[in-house]
């Protein structure tokens, strides 16, 4: 059955219930899956679906499904962090599945009330042999969330394949990019390729855009701010340099962190900018609430001091290592508070609904990683809510906003060896990610963060780029025309907006230069190189979205396409002339209908 035969396909709803207590109906996607699973009836299961979609709702029917049929006995979840466990245990219990999360493999048995158990992958590779006996025992469904994480350590995928090989039913979820490392994934088919590389192969697959589609996420607006950096290095030298500019790898990672500086002037200027934001957003979503995503736990409280200098409030902190961590995000969520701040614990999987504006304030910059941060954003509730993440403007970062919907799968033996493939430059940058997050204490401290402003650069939204001609002044009306767009847009007016006020702002300066006298011996300044490139870069986004909306081509499949013909670097750090050669082999295939 494919999503055009099911009445739903017009609509995010299915008018069958879900697992009692999850949500009230299942939406397409998720009858679809469950059509496709009870009629095949398959021991291993891999569902691939956004983030804020209902991996969980789609998970526990499918639980349900099975106890109420007896093909299974006992229900075990495997999560990344505690805190999911917890969130598990909570959704089944309003399904009506008692799950323990405070098992651990050294317990034994569990109270005769429970029908199943939560664990974390850390936990099975702790105790394998323990899991696996007691698999062993029961017929017994998993249910492996954010299954990727099972390649986070060799250790963990044996301990994994271990503990569940004699499970009767395997169901394992991700929400995200597979992992950019050759690591197989216990449990995941692979397929080869038409290069004959082995790829994961989903049972089913529901992207970022067929659920923007169907309004089961919100789209997000992305605000990305630039401005000029100064530190010292190691060696003493000290350097000045422009947030987005084209920089070597140690340049640009020195220039975010100097950027992301709690004593410097970008981060108070872009959370307040952000919290101007959340106070546009609450005019129509009265409880939306923002989330800045920290690097570490001193910058996290640094930032929560900022806003609430700014704000007049005390924001909620998260820290990584908190016992009482999962109480405070319950807490934020119930509440009508406008901040939380966390240290990566608010990565991937929290359900926390309400949070409509983001700051990405962490120097992790790879494509799992940010697209884990985004899609605690995207849960939709309401038609027309729509979601903002303000984020330095740092080439890779740029690149992962404008290639959102782009699906990937785990390649397997994969040998890059060409910059023409498509995941050369994800391979490079969670390499060089790693690195980073590697160093050691002695590299990090030899680096000193002098000063840093802040300016608002550009829009980015469904591939396409907004803003006004060169940068412009945090605080201003430019800024203003931005930041104080309505909170409940559905994708068609957000577009319609942003490409309104980026024009009337355009006529107006355009105006107002006409209308300006200029002496007959003053020269009339050229174009700065920056600004320049930024008209370019609008310019091709604006067409790469066109092309989408004509053919249906990702943005991301696009500008691969347009690299692999014009030659040259991604969009964000190409050239000139690159950009123009883009430009015109784009409006080429728009003139013959095909690329």
């Amino acid at each position: 059955m494919s999503s055009a035969d099911l009445p739903g396909a017009l609509t995010p709803a299915w008018p069958n219930k879900a697992a009692w207590g999850t949500a009230p109906k299942l939406r397409a996607w998720q009858q679809e899956a469950l059509s496709k699973y009870l009629s095949e009836q398959p021991r291993d299961y891999l569902a691939v679906a956004t983030p804020g979609a209902g991996k969980t709702t789609f998970a526990l029917t499918v639980a349900a499904e099975l106890l109420g049929r007896r093909l299974i006995d006992r229900v075990t979840i495997v999560a990344p962090t505690e805190h999911l466990k917890v969130q598990w245990a909570e959704a089944a219990a309003r399904a009506g599945i008692a799950i323990d999360p405070t098992y651990s493999a050294g317990q034994g048995k569990t109270s005769a009330d429970y029908v199943g158990i939560a664990v974390t992958y850390a936990g099975v590779a702790v105790n394998p042999l323990a899991m696996r006996i007691r698999t062993e025992r029961f017929k017994t469904l998993v249910i492996l969330d954010e299954v990727h994480h099972a390649g986070d350590a060799l250790s963990w995928g044996e301990g994994v394949r271990e503990a569940f090989e004699p499970a009767a039913r395997r169901l394992a979820l991700t929400g995200t990019p597979f992992r950019s490392d050759t690591n197989p994934i216990p449990f995941v088919t692979y397929a080869p390729g038409e290069d004959g590389i082995p790829r994961s192969a989903a049972d089913y697959t529901y992207g970022y855009a067929e659920a923007l589609r169907d309004h089961v996420v919100r789209p997000v607006l992305f605000m990305a701010y630039s401005g000029q950096m100064q530190w010292r290095t190691r060696a003493g030298d000290e350097i000045a340099a422009h947030l987005g500019e084209p920089l070597t790898k140690d340049l640009t990672s020195q220039a975010l962190r100097t950027a992301l500086d709690p004593a410097g002037s970008w981060i108070p200027s872009v959370l307040a900018a952000a919290d101007k934001r959340l106070t546009e957003v609450r005019r129509h979503v009265p409880d939306a609430g923002g989330l800045v995503i920290a690097t570490d736990q001193d910058s996290a409280r640094s930032y929560a001091k900022t806003l609430k200098t700014i704000t007049g409030q005390s924001a909620t902190v998260v820290l990584s290592d908190e016992k009482a961590g999962s109480k405070k995000i319950a807490k934020f969520s119930e509440s009508e508070d406008r901040w939380m701040v966390a240290v990566r614990m608010v990565s991937e999987g929290v359900d926390v609904p309400r949070l409509a504006v983001g700051v990405y304030a962490t120097t992790t910059s790879t494509p799992l990683f940010f697209a884990q941060a985004v899609g605690r954003f995207v849960r939709a509730r309401t038609r027309g809510e729509t979601a903002s993440v303000f984020l330095p403007s740092v080439p890779n970062l740029l690149g992962f906003a404008s290639e959102l919907e782009l699906q990937r799968d785990h390649v397997l033996g994969k040998k890059v060896t060409s910059e023409d493939d498509i995941f050369a430059a994800e391979d490079a940058l969670m390499a060089a990610a790693n690195a980073e997050e590697g160093a050691s204490e002695e590299e990090l401290g030899a680096w000193e963060a002098m000063g840093s402003e802040a300016r608002f650069d550009r829009v980015l939204f469904d591939g396409g780029e907004f803003g006004h001609s060169g940068e412009v002044h945090v605080g201003s009306e430019e800024e203003m025309d931005f930041l104080g767009i309505p909170g409940l847009l559905d994708a068609d007016q957000m577009r319609t907006v942003l490409q309104q006020r980026q024009s009337d702002r355009a006529r107006k300066q355009k105006s107002a230069s006409a209308s300006a006298p200029v002496a007959a011996d003053e020269p009339v300044a050229a174009v700065a190189a920056h600004e320049q490139l930024a008209v370019l870069r609008r310019e091709l986004n604006g067409l790469v979205a066109a092309w989408h909306h004509r053919t249906k081509t990702p943005h991301g499949v696009t500008h691969n396409r347009l690299r692999k013909e014009c030659g040259g670097p991604p969009a964000a750090v190409a050239n000139a002339d690159q950009l123009k050669a883009r430009i015109d082999t784009l409006r080429d295939w728009a003139a013959r209908g095909s690329a």
